[in-house]
């Protein structure tokens, strides 16, 4: 049940992990991310925006962002763009299904990209696969698509195993995970579980 109290939005601290870990396992559940499951909390050697909303003493929502301190080692090149221009990764963005709607993850956003321009960030750059919902909210913020790829999971019966086989001694390949770059899409119709993955960039104005 949805609080009627506004969140509170704060950094992250370290025994927020446990509530941290559910928000972000069951707002993934019935997105195209369902399997993508962490145990623990991701943390960062690089300077981070680490954000939680708050209610009810519960996490609710949250947002890290892994900020550069030199140009392109998180983040991709941005080509046409001052190539001294630093960039913030956007690892984790999430909501709580039973808090979606109230407009947490934009305050999430709103408030890293306050501490993105205090950082001296230009960018903030997101991935994310073919969710239309999640698109269409990263558009509806600002976020412009530049790139796209394709991730496919692969079953045994839709390779070769014995090709890998091979490799290994004793070993049968059952599943694979592969990235595909290509532009012949007429490829992924032999899988069954495909997925655009897409980058979205924010420019962050001074």
């Amino acid at each position: 049940m949805a609080s009627s109290c506004l969140p509170i939005i704060r950094e992250y601290n370290k025994d927020d992990e446990k509530g941290w870990v559910r928000c972000r396992v069951l707002a993934f559940l019935d997105s195209a991310y369902y399997d993508d499951v962490y145990r623990e909390k991701e943390h960062y050697e690089s300077p981070s925006i680490e954000l939680v909303a708050e209610a009810d003493g519960k996490v609710v929502g949250l947002i890290d962002v892994e900020c550069e301190n030199e140009p392109h080692t998180i983040c991709s090149s941005n080509s046409g763009v001052d190539a001294t221009q630093l960039a913030g990764m956007i690892w984790h963005l999430a909501v709580h299904p039973d808090f979606r709607r109230q407009g947490i993850a934009r305050l999430l956003l709103l408030r890293a990209v306050e501490d993105s321009r205090r950082l001296g960030l230009s960018r903030l750059e997101a991935w994310t696969r073919d969710d239309d919902w999640v698109e269409k909210w990263y558009q509806s913020q600002g976020f412009q698509r530049v790139e796209s790829y394709y991730h496919i999971y692969i079953d045994s019966n839709e390779i070769a195993p014995e090709a890998v086989n091979a490799l290994i001694p004793h070993m049968n390949l059952k599943s694979a995970f592969a990235h595909y770059l290509g532009d012949d899409t007429s490829i992924l119709s032999q899988f069954k579980r495909v997925y655009r993955c897409s980058r979205y960039d924010l420019v962050i104005e001074p």
